[in-house]
């Protein structure tokens, strides 16, 4: 089926965490405070998806900090949390991705951001990334109550744009965000930001590159079949 309709998801996707390095260093003493307070972030949406937590992006992010640093023994102020997660609104995009959003524009596909981050942060990251004008539109999946990988948020997403799943890419850095799409019927893309691998036991992408570009060249070649 051709697809004209893509979601793109956001956070290390389409915005690149490496500005949130520093600001991490230095309050925590470690280069491996963002990774795993990061990590701990999707776990904890993964699971209140799984398991029917309401619950929002923020806060998931404001307890997960509090836990990351309690677990390192550092003493964060609330105007220290604040800070760190206010960098989080103010993310650049990756380099490869003004340029590949604005091929797809001209070859006139629909072009969507799909994210766990709430309505109020995603809004924020598409005005400091620049982006909102190369987008049709931005989603949250907090308008259905519920996180990525949950299958309605995908299927939601679907109904909002007004396409059937089939008929939607969605295009992420994380290999179990691309399962999660495919589980709920949609074409997936996996672009490999960074050098981790893909776990095999998820369900395969349809696509894979190592850029943006790559990406983009797939889909514009899938579209045209």
């Amino acid at each position: 089926m051709r697809s004209d309709t893509i979601l793109f998801d956001v956070n290390e996707t389409l915005l690149d965490l490496s500005l949130l390095r520093e600001p991490f260093r230095l309050a925590f003493g470690s280069d491996a405070a963002l990774p795993t307070w990061f990590a701990r972030v999707l776990h904890a949406s993964t699971v209140c998806a799984a398991t029917g937590v309401k619950t929002g992006f923020k806060r998931l992010a404001q307890e997960n900090l509090q836990r990351t640093a309690a677990e390192a023994g550092v003493s964060l102020t609330p105007a220290a949390q604040a800070s760190l997660l206010g960098t989080f609104a103010h993310l650049p995009p990756h380099p490869d991705v003004v340029p590949s959003l604005r091929r797809l524009r001209a070859a006139g596909l629909r072009c969507f951001a799909f994210s766990n981050s709430s309505n109020e942060l995603l809004a924020a990251q598409m005005r400091a990334a620049g982006l909102l004008d190369l987008l049709e539109g931005a989603i949250s999946v907090e308008r259905f109550g519920s996180f990525k990988p949950d299958p309605a948020v995908y299927r939601g997403a679907a109904r909002l744009v007004e396409r059937e799943p089939p008929s939607v890419w969605l295009v992420a850095c994380h290999d179990w965000d691309c399962h999660g799409a495919m589980q709920a019927g949609l074409r997936a893309a996996w672009v490999q930001r960074g050098r981790a691998a893909r776990l095999r036991v998820y369900r395969r992408p349809e696509l894979e590159a190592r850029t943006m570009e790559g990406i983009v060249k797939e889909i514009l070649g899938a579209s045209q079949a």
